[in-house]
Formats: structure tokens, C-alpha cells, sequence
């Protein structure tokens, strides 16, 4: 039997979210147009609205329907505080802490060489230039512990350096309510490596 091509183009439109396959796609695809009509126009229309008013912060990087996102225009914010995340969830994260009030840049990835993923697409010469605007005194490198997340906060690390910044790094150990026994043994050995002197 032969799929209309409108279904057809929906599927595969579908099929670019991340972790859904061609059966994946399908079943969404089908749930939308039978069971769900209303929540398939709600979805176009955010999609949508979405695309034609989010773009980048001037500053930061991050989504934003202004130039300048609300958090950059704050007055509120330590200027010469630069925390590097790699994606806008990271820095959501971060924010629920309450205990940083400095100011962001998001790289909007993190370099995998195999992916295809350079310096070029995680705007590094726009990080480069916010990290000396004069302001900036310290930056602070809050990329993932994973290989590719190491390897971008070490290659980052050197360039912010070879500039004169201050850099650091946010620590890692052993999560708050976590149990020896059930801890990793590389999150462990870094725990006592990393370890702080009690106040």
C-alpha cells in the first residue's frame, strides 16, 4: 500500500529528533493525525513561533527572543565571573543552585572530532572575544565529565590561558546522598584526589 507523501514527508521530518528511529517516527506520526489533531497544530504552531523568535543572545549565546538575553541584562550579575556550559539545560542546572551569580556563555556543543564537531561550531571565536571584553576576570569551565566534554574544557582551558584569563574548572566527586558502595570507582579515586580541606 502505498503512503501518502504528505504522511511520508512527516515521517521523516520526525525522524531528525534525537533517539527516534523509523518505527519511532511512524507511531508518532499516526498518534498525531489520528488521535491527536489538536496537539499536532499545537506542536506546529510552537514550532513555528519558536523558529521565528528564538535566536541567540548577543552575549551569552543562549536561546533568547531579544538581543540581549534577560539574565545577560541583568544588573544583578558579576561581571567579571564567565561560567562555559556546553547546552542551555546545563546552565538551567546551574541557576537552580543559587549559588552562582556570574554570567554565561554557551558553547551550544561540546568537540567531537568524529562528529564532525570543531571549534568553528561551538563558536569558540565568539567565546574567545566575550572572554576579553575587559570585564571578565575569571572563567570558569563547567563543560560534562565526558571524554569529549574533558577535551573541550582542556582545549578551551589553553586558549583562555594563552590570553592571560584566569581559568578554573568545576569540581567533581561524590554526589550529595551518595553511598561509597555505590559510587564508581574513577568518580571515587577523583573524590580523594580533589579533596578539601573541612572548615
Amino acid at each position: 500500500m502505498q503512503t501518502p507523501t504528505a504522511l511520508e514527508h512527516l515521517i521523516e521530518a520526525l525522524r531528525c529528533l534525537p533517539g527516534v528511529g523509523p518505527k519511532s517516527a511512524q507511531r508518532m506520526a499516526y498518534h498525531l493525525l489520528q488521535r491527536d489533531r489538536k496537539g499536532a497544530e499545537s506542536l506546529a504552531l510552537g514550532l513555528h513561533n519558536a523558529l521565528e523568535k528564538i535566536h541567540h543572545c548577543q552575549q551569552c549565546n543562549n536561546f533568547s527572543e531579544t538581543e540581549t538575553c534577560p539574565l545577560c541584562a541583568s544588573g544583578k550579575r558579576d561581571p567579571q565571573l564567565l561560567c562555559v556550559v556546553e547546552m542551555p539545560t546545563d546552565l538551567l542546572m546551574l541557576e537552580q543552585t543559587q549559588t552562582y551569580t556570574g554570567m554565561y556563555f554557551v558553547l551550544m556543543g561540546r568537540l567531537s572530532p568524529l562528529d564532525g564537531v570543531g571549534p568553528k561550531e561551538i563558536n569558540l571565536d565568539r567565546l574567545l572575544k566575550r572572554a576579553q571584553d575587559g570585564e571578565v576576570q575569571e572563567v570558569i569551565l563547567a563543560t560534562n565529565y565526558t571524554v569529549e566534554g574533558e577535551a573541550t574544557a582542556h582545549y578551551v582551558g589553553e586558549l583562555l590561558k594563552a590570553r592571560g584569563l584566569k581559568v578554573s574548572r568545576i569540581a567533581r566527586g561524590l554526589p550529595m546522598g551518595g553511598e561509597i558502595e555505590h559510587v564508581d570507582v574513577g568518580t571515587l579515586a577523583q573524590a580523594m584526589l580533589e579533596r578539601n580541606a573541612m572548615r
